[in-house]
Formats: structure tokens, sequence, C-alpha cells
């Protein structure tokens, strides 16, 4: 079961991650995520709604790679990144885990 955190902002989100072991940025290292999607899973996950402005939404994700335990964190703005093939990945792999979750 992922595990959702509150936090104040992306910044804090991100801070606190890193702490916890979440180092790699898989804004820049999209590439690891495309060549092996089945090696990747995520444990964290927060959404940041706008109140008022779409733009002003985000999703962090806390990833891992369970072929190695790399651990890393990946931020979706809204828009842009509905298109990108690392999306598509990432909204997958939070669909079947949803489905998986015990209820």
């Amino acid at each position: 079961m992922k595990k959702m955190y509150h936090y104040a902002t992306v910044e804090k989100a991100l801070e606190e991650l890193k702490e916890k072991g979440f180092s790699i940025d898989f804004n820049i290292e999209e590439g690891q995520i495309l060549a092996s999607p089945s090696s990747f899973g995520i444990v964290e996950i927060y959404r940041y709604e706008g109140m008022s402005d779409p733009d002003d939404e985000a999703t962090v994700y806390g990833i891992e790679n369970f072929t190695n335990g790399e651990r890393g964190v990946f931020v979706a703005g809204n828009l842009s990144f509905a298109e990108s093939d690392v999306a598509k990945i990432l909204l997958k792999l939070e669909i079947e885990d949803r489905k998986n979750e015990d209820f």
C-alpha cells in the first residue's frame, strides 16, 4: 500500500523524501524508467491541487527501483506531464498498484 504524506509545499516534500533516501531525480534520469519500467514502483505519492489555477497542480512521486534498491523522486506538473512517455508509465504503475491494494 502506498503511503500518502501531507507536506506544505512540493519543496518540503522533496526535502523530506531526500532525507528518507530518495536521492535520484528521475525528472533528469527518466531514461532509467523508460529502459526498464517493470523494475520500478511508486512507494510514496502526494498530489497538490491548484485551488483556482490548474497550472498550480503537481504530483510528487517517491519511486523505487526494485531491482537495485535505488530510490528517487519524480515531480509532475499537470498538463505537460500527461503527454510524456514517463507519465504514461507512472500512471500505469499507479493504476496497477490501486488494483492490488487491500481495502
